[in-house]
């Protein structure tokens, strides 16, 4: 694949690059940009290569969980031999009234602790199915699992979600 072509592609997946980074790490945002960097950086210098045996999203997302497990795993290390941990400052929704925003960021904020709460497969099943419109074939795929464990995470994904917002 030529770099012109490539370049465009990567930038017409880029928000939905980042935002499957974003899930595989956990939410932290910076580890999510050092992990899509990292995965740009591979695929630029030929590291990573598209063979074509899978749409161009799936194999680009596969790419980008393998990176964030990688680097997960070196941030694991250091957080045993540093005793170091990170916290993010909560976000606010601009342009909303104060009792609204108090409202959707309770709401957001129970809803991300709930789907944080879930499995990391049935999390990521969800989060490629939902906000990256893959199908659980394609998801499965990115997840390097099969399509019978992708659907079973997915259900039970689902269903938990469901559990925690039943009034």
């Amino acid at each position: 694949m030529e770099s012109a072509e490539l370049d465009g592609r990567l930038g017409a997946l880029h928000k939905e690059s980042f935002s499957w980074a974003l899930t595989c790490c956990a939410g932290n945002a910076t580890d999510a940009e050092d992990v899509l960097q990292s995965v740009y950086l591979q695929i630029m210098e030929g590291k990573a290569r598209f063979g074509g045996q899978a749409k161009f999203k799936t194999w680009l997302f596969s790419v980008i969980r393998n990176q964030a497990v990688k680097e997960m795993r070196r941030q694991m290390v250091r957080r045993i031999f540093l005793l170091r941990q990170q916290a993010e400052p909560p976000s606010r929704p601009h342009g909303l009234s104060p009792d609204a925003a108090l409202a959707r960021t309770e709401w957001e904020s129970r809803f991300e602790q709930a789907l944080n709460a879930l499995p990391r497969r049935q999390r990521e099943v969800l989060h490629l199915v939902f906000y990256e419109d893959l199908t659980i074939n394609a998801a499965a795929r990115v997840m390097g699992v099969s399509l019978g464990s992708a659907r079973q995470h997915y259900e039970r994904g689902k269903a938990k979600l469901r559990q925690q917002f039943q009034p």
